[in-house]
């Protein structure tokens, strides 16, 4: 069952490459930097994720990260989802994540699978929201 929203953000890609085009699906490399908070913690995240554009023209991408507090402490994550591209040119993801952290205060995150929305505009520009999955 979907729970409580736990982590939003906004930020911005900060770089991106195509890894591939090999039997004609293109598979691109994306990063991005963003701000906001996580159980209530404000951070900055990071992340690196690849994705893959499949025949019906849906993406499948899989991608990994870090959120460090402003204090220094970190909880790293891993997600994979499926996207489409929008009508402006932007990306919409919806997917799962996972983390990993031995900060008290992310530690319950360990062994907890989240599910998250990720919107990219056509100009780079990223909003994400994450929600406990029960």
């Amino acid at each position: 069952m979907l729970g409580d929203l736990i982590g939003e953000e906004t930020g911005e890609i900060t770089g991106m490459r195509v890894l591939s085009t090999d039997g004609g699906h293109a598979v691109l490399e994306a990063s991005f930097r963003a701000s906001g908070t996580l159980l209530d913690v404000e951070g900055n995240d990071m992340g690196t994720y690849e994705s893959v554009m499949r025949a019906d023209g849906t993406l499948f991408g899989e991608g990994q990260g870090v959120t460090m507090t402003r204090d220094g402490e970190s909880v790293t994550w891993h997600g994979s989802g499926i996207g489409h591209v929008t009508e402006s040119g932007g990306v919409s993801w919806r997917g799962s994540i996972f983390w990993e952290s031995a900060a008290s205060r992310f530690t319950q995150l360990n062994g907890t699978a989240g599910v998250f929305e990720f919107e990219q505009d056509e100009g780079g520009k990223v909003t994400a929201k994450v929600y406990e999955w029960k």
